[in-house]
């Protein structure tokens, strides 16, 4: 895992400046397995989990719903049976920011880190 795993959110102002491409570029390959998606003009690092059942996409939902509350910093999650769609973003600039790529870093890391049942 990358180094972003390390890093802890930083307070963000509304006049924060979003991620340009080139910045996204950059911070692209700390997670690969995220997509960034452009959902009414705002762009989100989007990835879909895989689960045996709704417990179990439950549970991680709850983890990574402490995970944003702990960091200050929190996604858009929809769980159904079986999987669990997550999605970063900064509310506050309607764009991407380093704490974007830092927190989808730390969802795969919970995700990779479960317990099989």
């Amino acid at each position: 895992m990358g180094k972003l795993i390390q890093e802890k959110c930083v307070a963000c102002r509304r006049d924060a400046p979003r991620l340009n491409d080139s910045e996204i570029a950059h911070l692209k390959p700390e997670t690969p397995e995220w997509q960034v998606l452009t959902e009414g003009d705002i762009p989100r690092l989007n990835r879909v989990f895989s689960f045996k059942n709704f417990a179990e996409a439950l549970a991680f939902t709850q983890k990574v719903g402490e995970l944003a509350e702990s960091e200050g910093h929190h996604p858009a999650i929809l769980t159904e049976w079986g999987r669990v769609t997550v999605s970063w973003w900064t509310h506050k600039i309607r764009g991407l920011h380093r704490n974007d790529f830092i927190m989808a870093q730390k969802t795969s890391v919970f995700y990779g880190a479960r317990s099989p049942a």
